[in-house]
């Protein structure tokens, strides 16, 4: 399976849409993507706290001193999880596959300029949410810069 993300655009919104396969159950996958202490190391800003529900909030930390409030959209246990995050949307779906799970994670969003980027590090942080799943330690793998070129070409974007 190609672990690189594909763009997709549509009506002038763009998704970025990467799939991972897991040899676990749904409900196993589905409480470390939802469980506040694990999203916290995977998932860019969040703080850790979450409040699991539909029309839930979660809370992100901008990194410049600024907290912000994302709202569950989708909560189907144990098989889907979407928010919106400020303008973005987040959905993240698994499907029973073999002996275990697929997941997609889609990110919808308006500007397309940060698409490489966003791409490259969406990317490095599924890599860590795979490693957390599959009870590895955490190691965050200094392939930015790669990443990037790979999108870039992919996507034939400049970055």
């Amino acid at each position: 399976m190609n672990e690189n993300g594909t763009l997709h655009g549509s009506k002038g919104r763009y998704a970025l849409k990467f799939e991972r396969f897991f040899p676990h159950n749904p409900e196993d996958v589905f409480h470390v993507i939802t469980n506040p202490g694990y999203f916290s190391q995977w998932y860019p800003f969040a703080t850790g706290e979450m409040d699991l529900r539909l029309n839930g909030s979660i809370a992100f930390d901008d990194g410049e001193g600024m907290t912000y409030m994302a709202t569950i959209t989708e909560l189907e246990r144990p098989y889907l999880f979407g928010f919106h995050e400020v303008d973005d949307l987040i959905n993240i779906s698994l499907q029973e596959e073999d002996k275990g799970c697929r997941m997609i994670f889609t990110h919808t969003f308006n500007d397309d300029s940060w698409a490489v980027h966003t791409a490259a590090g969406w990317h490095r942080c599924l890599d860590v949410l795979v490693q957390i799943v599959n009870g590895k330690p955490i190691k965050w793998h200094d392939n930015s810069a790669k990443l990037r070129k790979i999108y870039s070409e992919a996507f034939n974007m400049e970055y």
